[in-house]
């Protein structure tokens, strides 16, 4: 009797085991991804050992009621105790394999940092329908962004910078209602913003500096209520300054420096709630409008490296902040007002220009 007893036993443990595994098909998938990749200095996956997926195997997440595997969080640089105790950054080579779009609950996808790995992201992904978290920055990621990423409904981060990207930024981006933050940087996109940026309702955060961006800024990012940082620095981008960027109700950043900008600066821009403000190494032309005032509050403002005529703008006086001001290498003429903020500035800040006079620079 106790024999049985006992049999039974073991049989009740092995099925609330079961019951509270990982599904085999998902352990498999997981198994088939860590084939892809080879990590050789902090034995990241010695932990993806026994049946279960869903306990203690690093950087695995599962679901608590469906033991579905629901995250993916691998990171190369972070303040893991892992790698602290490491004493290093990760170093992963090898391929993100298409065997990761067999988890179908995935909610997010995080490979970061990780400096070596290559290939493409697979084009699977995007029938990913409860993914959120899309980020691979810091490898070695190339292809082309996935031409229907639009299918991702409810994705709120898609973050592929650092990487060797290429290709356009596909029409179908703007379909992401949901995406807060897209950042693109350091690659090789090339073409330009898609027109109907200005769908992507809910974004705060657009970064695609560093890339090979061409074309006018779309008049419809404008519309994008949420907006606080937008950087299109060094690209190629042309046209002029659309003023509605100055009424945007959260801009904080705009960095457009680094591109082929020509027309005049908006005044909406130099009055408006942004803080951070960088226009240099442009085309820009003609007067720098007088509309500072005591709301004017820039912790950067850098004009430099542009074609700005006339004198510099006295308002910039009644400021109530310039922690950073640049007007170098421009043709600007006249005497350098007195007061703050020009009083702390060096004469670096006025260098290059055709006339201009008074400290820090020579005397009228």
């Amino acid at each position: 009797m106790k024999d049985v007893f006992g049999i039974i036993l073991v049989l009740v443990v092995t099925v609330i085991h079961t019951a509270n595994s990982c599904p085999p098909s998902e352990r498999a998938a997981l198994v088939e991804f860590k084939a892809a990749l080879h990590e050789p200095y902090l034995g990241i996956f010695k932990s993806w050992t026994g049946t279960d997926c869903c306990h203690n195997w690093y950087g695995i997440s599962c679901d608590p009621e469906s033991n579905r595997v629901a995250d993916i969080n691998l990171r190369g640089e972070s303040e893991d105790p892992f790698l602290e105790r490491a004493h290093r950054t990760g170093n992963m080579t090898g391929f993100i394999s298409p065997e990761i779009c067999k988890l179908t609950r995935l909610s997010s996808i995080i490979i970061a940092d990780w400096k070596g790995i290559t290939g493409e992201i697979p084009k699977c992904v995007t029938r990913l329908p409860f993914l959120r978290i899309l980020d691979l920055i810091g490898n070695k990621i190339s292809g082309e962004i996935p031409a229907d990423i639009g299918r991702l409904k409810r994705l709120t981060v898609f973050n592929v910078a650092d990487n060797q990207i290429s290709g356009r930024i596909p029409p179908s981006l703007t379909n992401l209602s949901n995406l807060m933050h897209l950042d693109l940087r350091n690659n090789k996109i090339w073409g330009p913003i898609p027109s109907k940026a200005g769908e992507l309702r809910m974004l705060s955060r657009a970064l695609l500096s560093g890339n090979l961006i061409s074309g006018p800024i779309p008049v419809s990012i404008c519309g994008i209520y949420r907006l606080a940082d937008l950087d299109l620095s060094i690209n190629k981008i042309w046209g002029a300054i659309p003023p509605c960027l100055g009424k945007m109700a959260v801009l904080a950043t705009l960095n457009l420096d680094c591109n082929n900008i020509t027309g005049t600066i908006p005044t909406t821009v130099l009055s408006s709630d942004i803080g951070n403000l960088n226009l240099s190494r442009n085309a820009l032309e003609g007067t720098i409008p007088d509309v500072f005032g005591p709301r004017s509050y820039f912790t950067v403002i850098d004009l430099s490296h542009n074609k700005f005529t006339g004198p510099i703008p006295r308002s910039l006086s009644a400021a109530s902040y310039i922690g950073h001001l640049d007007l170098s290498y421009n043709h600007l003429c006249g005497r350098i007002p007195a007061g703050a903020p020009f009083d702390h500035l060096e004469a670096s800040s006025f260098v290059y220009n055709d006339c201009l006079c008074g400290k820090p620079l020579r005397a009228c």
